[in-house]
């Protein structure tokens, strides 16, 4: 049986059931953001590059760095990269994390991860965590919660599901491993990006840091191009 979550987690995950309500129409057609991905999502995984940013939801740091770099890097080159959004929090107990904006901030980690649980593809996800991040000081505002999964056609039964499963301890637990995952990286900044398990750039405070290559969509895309093609050509020999 899993650990019971301690109270104060307890309480964050009890009120998703208030936050997230079924959206009963879902737009059969992609949008416009999702579609500019392209379709190269089903292409076999191997030699990616990997890519992940180190986030927590709440946070303007966050946004900028989606806005300014992640998108439109994931635009050009999602074909070439295994990328992959992770959280930062601090563990409390057995099986508690402290969020640096409360239990709000929690929530809303939690809701990202079980949409990125839901739909792999990040023609979905990242759109529909994007789509929250703009808004990130209504996160998880329940309206905003169901616009945004209205427009990226995320099924807010299914995240409602994901959530509060065995009692939120299945959400707790994806937000546990996201965060180890983050402290084994030794990075505490959101938003940090690492590419190729390196940090590559970091966005703190409104400014781009630690950014050796530059923190340009093109310096960033380039780096990633001539990495895969040095993958490729090593598994090709």
């Amino acid at each position: 049986m899993p650990p019971r979550p301690r109270p104060v987690v307890r309480v964050l995950l009890l009120s998703v059931f208030v936050v997230i309500v079924v959206v009963s129409a879902l737009s059969r057609r992609p949008p416009a953001w999702s579609r500019r991905f392209g379709t190269n999502f089903a292409a076999v995984r191997s030699n990616l590059v990997p890519l992940e940013a180190h986030i927590i939801s709440k946070c303007p740091d966050t946004r900028d760095a989606m806005r300014e770099l992640i998108l439109p890097v994931m635009q050009q080159v999602s074909d070439k990269v295994d990328f992959k959004l992770n959280y930062i929090g601090t563990p409390v107990g057995d099986d508690g994390i402290k969020c640096k904006h409360g239990p709000d901030e929690c929530m809303g980690n939690i809701l990202e991860l079980c949409a990125r649980e839901l739909y792999p593809s990040a023609m979905t996800n990242l759109g529909f965590i994007y789509c929250l991040t703009k808004q990130y000081r209504d996160i998880p505002k329940r309206a905003l919660v169901e616009d945004c999964a209205l427009e990226h056609r995320v099924d807010v039964r299914a995240l409602n599901e994901c959530a509060t499963r065995d009692d939120g301890a299945h959400g707790l637990q994806l937000l546990r491993e996201s965060v180890q995952h983050t402290a084994d990286a030794n990075v505490t900044i959101s938003c940090t990006i690492r590419l190729n398990n390196e940090i590559y750039c970091i966005r703190d405070g409104g400014k781009w840091k630690q950014c050796p290559q530059g923190p340009g969509v093109s310096d960033l895309v380039a780096t990633i191009e001539k990495l895969h093609g040095s993958s490729s050509s090593s598994s090709s020999s």
